[in-house]
């Protein structure tokens, strides 16, 4: 076939559009994957070429070309990824595209001088000259001037060379580590290939097996990806890959300057780099020959995405891995949205044994998801690898308690040296109200309560962001009366400030909005000799402090009173992630939990440290119920600034996929209002996914196309988190 049309995604954000559309073949080569200024309608946008065809249904003179390239492209690799995403998630190709687009930049030159291998015999230099020219290849940095005159007698050559802007890390050197029966074990069988759930307790050693892993891909010539939940949050993983494998490792996350994003993704498209560490949006980075793919605390929420397309990273990074292992076995990997033949986890169809070769995805947590769990095959690392036990957790009942701490944790966190405490609720108080009339201060743009911030004298909205000064009375009925309820982390950071003569770091989104913030706080709680890091979820991800004694969790109840399928596992996994922070070095450790729920099985379980037997009881209680991993649900949101057109288009999404087998279609039901918006959601529960996410998506787009309902937006998400 000899192309003459290239077929272009425009990269608009309107449901409307539906392509792609045919363009004739610019002057300046193209392929899949192309990047173009393409002229659409009265306007000029990007696209990119997403195929190539040897002829139109449009008349040849009324095709145009593009009206530019740019120099950077894409993998025909990630497009067909992206393409496969929008269908996956019920969104658009150009949404799905614009996530994997090269980051906006340009190298950054500077001058280098390296010898020609001219002859020095005869030439007259001077001591500085020789001294000079011994020292090169180097940059012409102050010498420019005398070497410039060494480039005009033929002995030295002065020339651009791309400047690589690279990201401030906290990689250092560490000695040779001998493996475990356990890792070594681990390590084999990720060897042999396949995909497999690395569930080992906290401290015993998840990162080397990575580190191994990731080693016997290079040395097979094959590229690596590493996801971890929270760059500033996993200083450690990110540090022991730089520390292991050099420059041969690329960072990529948003934190980074424009310069060094583009830095970064270059090193990693022209194969400079082999591994790519990152958050969620590294699963797209440009690795060629990808081997395998980690993806560590992979309970995490935060590989979901929460625009659109509101992507899984883990469910992305498994969908890479079959491609990959696709063409490896020489089979042709699909520029579209075609479903590969291929288990979604590497094994055969009741997970027996993994596939042979081909790429690996491994994925390690000491609280895996249900999900994944019952998914993929296991591999134990039981014990941390200095033999130390887990530290024992003791449950306080706080039903009936006035204050929000137990007099028993007071007198532990006074007595301890370093301690982390727990509370997943940021700000001052939950909420005020007023004892006279019973007003409860709300967000006059959402319907949600606001939270106290005493230290900025405000309340605000931790949805919109609305904020306004603390009412001195009530402006409903004048009283002065006004009660403040709850507790977050800025309170309880005031209450050990008074009441404990040690420092106390506090980590949350109040904190943590500087750049750097993150890191700058967690290296001074490393280097104090006492102290508490006091914080929401934040102080909970994969943090090694080997010199904390003692973990506390306040309030351990609080996410089990959330409308949420998930809220018996999200609990379960913050109080274990919490205590797996304690007793690491040789003085040992202890965990409190603070609840009202004693008795509930969450707690319990994360007591004991019994993730087998909680993630059994889970999967009994969700099969029962008809929840993931035995359902597949999908989550559609209208919203308007009146609840009638949202209510309508919602009802009109719901009966369009009523109906289909093995599906259960629940709603319209209204949803609290939102940034001045009201809302009404439908939800899909299903056996069939791939047909149901079909049939939602066209009801979607139908109702985004019908001019009935333009006054609403609408928002898909594919396994709501």
């Amino acid at each position: 076939m000899i192309a003459v049309i290239a077929r272009v995604e425009p990269l608009t954000t309107t449901r409307r559009l539906s392509g792609p559309f045919d363009y004739a073949l610019p002057a300046e080569p193209v392929r899949v994957g192309s990047i173009v200024r393409v002229p659409f309608g009265r306007q000029a946008l990007d696209g990119v070429v997403v195929g190539l065809a040897d002829a139109s249904e449009l008349a040849p003179e009324r095709l145009v070309a593009p009206s530019g390239v740019r120099e950077d492209d894409l993998p025909a690799d990630l497009v067909g990824l992206a393409l496969w995403m929008a269908d996956e998630y019920c969104s658009t190709p150009a949404r799905a595209l614009s996530l994997v687009l090269p980051p906006r930049g340009r190298p950054r030159t500077e001058l280098w001088a390296r010898r020609t291998g001219a002859p020095l015999e005869g030439e007259r230099l001077s001591d500085r000259q020789r001294a000079l020219l011994a020292s090169l290849p180097a940059p012409a940095r102050g010498d420019l001037p005398s070497l410039r005159r060494l480039e005009a007698r033929g002995l030295v050559a002065v020339e651009p060379r791309a400047r690589r802007r690279a990201p401030r890390t906290d990689a250092a050197p560490q000695p040779p580590v001998e493996l475990t029966a356990e890792q070594a074990v681990a390590v084999a069988a990720v060897e042999r290939g396949g995909s497999h759930l690395l569930h080992g307790v906290t401290g015993s050693g998840k990162t080397e097996v990575y580190l191994r892993a990731a080693a016997a891909a290079l040395d097979r010539g094959e590229g690596v990806i590493v996801l971890v939940p929270e760059i500033a949050l996993t200083p450690q993983t990110v540090g022991r890959f730089q520390a292991r494998f050099g420059d041969t490792v690329a960072l990529l996350h948003s934190a980074l300057g424009e310069g060094e994003r583009y830095d970064e993704w270059r090193r990693l498209r022209t194969g400079e780099a082999r591994i790519a560490v990152g958050p969620r949006s590294a699963v797209f980075a440009p690795v060629a020959d990808l081997g395998l793919v980690v993806v560590d605390e992979e309970h995490d929420a935060s590989y979901k995405h929460e625009g659109d397309p509101r992507y899984d990273a883990r469910t992305v990074a498994a969908e890479r891995v079959r491609r990959a292992r696709r063409a490896a076995r020489g089979g042709a990997d699909p520029v579209g949205s075609d479903p590969i033949e291929d288990d979604p986890v590497g094994n055969d169809a009741v997970g027996n044994g993994p596939a042979a070769g081909g790429a690996r995805l491994l994925v390690g947590s000491a609280t895996p998801r249900p999900e994944t769990w019952q998914a993929m095959a296991h591999l134990r690392l039981p014990s941390r690898v200095d033999s130390r036990p887990l530290p024992p957790v003791r449950v306080l009942d706080m039903r009936g308690a006035r204050h929000p701490l137990h007099p028993e944790t007071r007198r532990a966190l006074a007595s301890t040296g370093k301690a982390i405490v727990l509370l997943n609720r940021r700000g001052w108080s939950n909420f005020l109200s007023c004892r006279s009339c019973g007003k409860t201060w709300e967000c006059p743009h959402c319907e949600v309560a606001l939270v106290l911030h005493r230290a900025e004298r405000a309340i605000a909205c931790h949805h919109c962001g609305h904020r306004e000064r603390v009412p001195e009375r009530c402006d409903a009925c004048g009283s002065l009366a006004v009660a403040r309820h709850g507790a977050g982390t800025e309170r309880i950071e005031h209450e050990l400030r008074e009441g404990l003569d040690v420092p106390v770091f506090r980590l949350d989104a109040d904190t943590a909005s500087a750049k750097d913030a993150v890191p700058e706080l967690l290296a001074r709680f490393r280097a104090a000799p006492a102290g508490l890091l006091l914080g929401t979820q934040m102080v909970a991800k994969g943090h090694d402090f080997p010199d904390v004694t003692l973990g506390v969790v306040l309030d351990a109840d609080s996410t089990l009173r959330f409308p949420d399928f998930r809220a018996e596992e999200r609990t379960f996994a913050l109080i274990a992630q919490l205590a797996g922070r304690a007793g690491r070095g040789p003085r040992g450790g202890r965990v409190l939990v603070q609840t009202n729920a004693p008795d509930a099985a969450a707690i319990a379980a994360a007591a004991r440290h019994d993730a087998d037997g909680f993630l059994a009881g889970e999967l009994e209680r969700r099969r029962a119920l008809g929840y993931p991993p035995f359902a597949d649900l999908i989550r559609v949101v209208c919203s308007a600034e009146a609840a009638a057109p949202a209510r309508v288009a919602a009802g009109a999404v719901g009966a369009a996929v009523d109906g289909l087998a093995r599906t259960e279609v629940l709603g319209p039901a209204p949803l609290f209002r939102l940034r001045g918006r009201e809302r009404f959601q439908v939800v899909v529960k299903t056996t069939e996914r791939a047909a149901a996410v079909r049939a939602t998506g066209a009801a979607v787009e139908a109702a985004a196309r019908d001019r009935v309902h333009r006054e609403v937006a609408f928002s898909v998400d594919v396994d709501p988190q």
